[in-house]
């Protein structure tokens, strides 16, 4: 299919230019709590939705990392923005890697949150069930939530959670993109990029830990640098907003 320029909100007018991708559960509302903390002065934030999701739900496609990356070039395209770096929480870390691969030249700096490395992601078949069946199971959603964020959050944020994930995506789009990022390996290609990466690990994420970032990101990337948020699991941008921003900032100024 042909690209489109999804839906998408532009915070800040600073002169570097962001497009922050989310993951899997959330469509570009998953940025909500880290917004107002943004410095709209250095930088300009471009958030969108994927086809399947939030807006941009009606919007049919292939749902795939490659259609990903064909749209987020076409929304820069159509924002003027020859440069910009990638913010990828989760399925978006992956999905960034592709951007990069595909606007070559474009893409000053990479910042992964909890996010999936571009070998996607091992799962034994009791796992995989779970993941594939959360598509139509709403406590599969919340147990994945649970499980990911180290279950030690309240009962009325997973719940918050799952009823966003499910009023925000189609189930078509969901189930598909977990083939796209669990199944999808392209490291290869990424391997060797000299593009400078930050990927942040919330320590309470047994599924996308930090050491699984020391085995994949770190290993292919020679300008990576990785930090670890104690007091967070898979959703950093709820668990520790203020730190997010911070870590995010700090490394794009540099």
């Amino acid at each position: 299919m042909s690209p489109v320029v999804l839906p998408h909100d532009v915070l800040g007018s600073g002169p570097h230019r962001v497009i922050a991708l989310h993951g899997w559960f959330g469509d570009r509302g998953a940025f909500r709590k880290i917004q107002p903390y943004l410095n709209g002065e250095a930088f300009t934030y471009a958030f969108p939705d994927y086809r399947g999701y939030g807006q941009a739900r009606d919007i049919t496609g292939e749902y795939t990392l490659a259609e990903i990356a064909d749209d987020v070039i076409a929304l820069a395209d159509k924002l003027g923005w020859e440069t910009f770096s990638l913010v990828g929480h989760s399925m978006g870390g992956t999905a960034m890697q592709r951007v990069m691969l595909d606007a070559p030249g474009r893409v000053r700096k990479l910042v992964g949150i909890s996010a999936v490395p571009a070998s996607g992601v091992p799962f034994d078949d009791e796992a995989w069930a779970l993941f594939a069946g959360s598509a139509d199971e709403p406590a599969g959603r919340r147990a994945i939530i649970d499980l990911t964020t180290g279950n030690r959050l309240p009962g009325p944020w997973l719940d918050e959670m799952v009823d966003n994930s499910l009023r925000n995506s189609t189930a078509t789009a969901y189930r598909a993109y977990l083939d796209a990022w669990a199944r999808t390996d392209f490291h290869t290609e990424v391997a060797g990029t000299d593009t400078p990466v930050l990927v942040i690990a919330g320590e309470n994420d047994p599924a996308l830990s930090a050491d699984v970032m020391r085995g994949t990101w770190l290993q292919w990337y020679p300008n990576a640098e990785l930090l670890t948020f104690a007091d967070a699991g898979h959703y950093a941008m709820d668990e520790t907003p203020l730190a997010l921003v911070s870590a995010i900032e700090r490394f794009l100024a540099t």
